[in-house]
């Protein structure tokens, strides 16, 4: 019976040792999609173009969210700490929402950091095919995707993470 455990327990550590081979090998370090992001006040613009080798956090959204609308204030504090330092945020309304809505909310909200339409899902099907709102991204100055969260964030946590990304060189 003993020699069957140890067999099971090396098989274990093959597996996780595999699996981070994988992930930490040449191929696996995530980086963001090369996608359109369809502006609602600047029209249509490519990731690449809207990050400008600046740290982005892109949230997918929806405005019957709860856990959207909850987030909507610490979006708005982090956009104005951060952004004259060169960080961006981009929300991306799921596909689901209407356009109308999507507008009419960001301007009772007066939201100030960028809003996208994602009529046919293409950016969320880019970003892995998100369907939970709201799920985050950060993504450092080149590009890595160095957090990806589903669910509400914690705003102390990501104060220190953006800090720590403002910071890096390229």
């Amino acid at each position: 019976m003993r020699i069957k455990e140890i067999a099971i327990a090396l098989f274990a550590v093959l597996m996780l040792a595999t699996l981070a081979l994988v992930w930490l090998g040449s191929g696996g370090l995530k980086y963001a999609p090369e996608v359109e992001l369809n502006l609602i006040k600047e029209g249509k613009v490519t990731f690449s173009q809207l990050q400008e080798r600046q740290p982005v956090l892109v949230t997918f959204w929806a405005t019957d969210c709860p856990g959207c609308r909850k987030e909507v204030p610490h979006l708005v504090e982090l956009y104005q700490q951060y952004h004259e330092k060169g960080f961006h945020i981009v929300a991306v309304a799921m596909s689901h929402d209407p356009p109308n809505r999507v507008w009419e909310f960001v301007r009772t909200k007066q939201l100030p950091y960028k809003i996208a339409l994602d009529l046919d899902s293409k950016v969320a099907q880019a970003f892995g095919d998100v369907r939970l709102t709201p799920t985050t991204y950060v993504i450092a100055k080149d590009g890595r995707i160095v957090l990806h969260k589903i669910g509400e964030f914690d705003l102390a946590k990501m104060r220190i993470l953006i800090e720590r990304l403002l910071a890096e060189s390229v």
